[in-house]
């Protein structure tokens, strides 16, 4: 089979690195249902995809602070503690990464939806995001998926043609917008899975 694909842009969180606001908050509160209030009613992941967009931490934490001043010191912590919600990598698929990458065939590229000021800290923490030849983040750009402008920017930035790529992501609406722009794309459920699909695609592995 002759080689279609040539270039892996990857999402990050929920595909390489788990990361999950709940796992800070049940530190805070006492029980499941006081988590899930908090974050579905105060800072709710719309409030916290502002920040994925360009909205500085300072800015957003005050915001939300005078909307909600009894929830002061709880909100004050999303972002204070916010290396808690990272749990970990999610192991299997960066062994899917290190396979691809020690192969040295295709390029590996990133466009993550992620806050200018919290993104250094999972670069410090995770060694991998410096095998990505370049990583595209929301924040940064004041662009975020599902929006097409940042997925022709990093097309455009990394000369990539469309036709050559695979982007995987674990957003479905995220996927749907990267194939409106013709762009192959994988929804991210399972590493088992994503290995499946790019194998069906003709990915190999060692």
């Amino acid at each position: 089979m002759s080689q279609k694909y040539n270039t892996l842009i990857f999402d990050l969180g929920g595909v390489l690195i788990n990361w999950n606001p709940k796992n800070l908050y049940r530190k805070i509160f006492d029980t499941e249902a006081e988590v899930e209030s908090f974050l579905s009613e105060i800072a709710t992941m719309d409030w916290n995809e502002e920040q994925d967009g360009g909205r500085l931490i300072q800015v957003a934490t005050q915001s939300l602070v005078a909307q909600y001043p009894q929830w002061r010191s709880e909100i004050e912590a999303y972002y204070s503690r916010w290396d808690e919600m990272l749990i970990g990598p999610i192991e299997r698929t960066v062994s899917l990464l290190e396979n691809i990458k020690t192969q040295g065939k295709y390029r590996l590229l990133a466009l993550t939806n992620w806050s200018a000021e919290t993104f250094p800290i999972a670069q410090e923490r995770y060694p991998f995001l410096g095998w990505f030849e370049g990583i595209l983040v929301s924040g940064v750009e004041n662009l975020k998926k599902p929006d097409p402008a940042i997925y022709e920017l990093i097309l455009e930035r990394y000369s990539v043609d469309r036709s050559e790529a695979v982007f995987i992501d674990d957003n479905l609406r995220n996927i749907e917008a990267a194939r409106a722009l013709g762009i192959k794309s994988i929804h991210f459920t399972t590493s088992e899975e994503l290995r499946n699909h790019l194998e069906q695609i003709g990915i190999s592995f060692l």
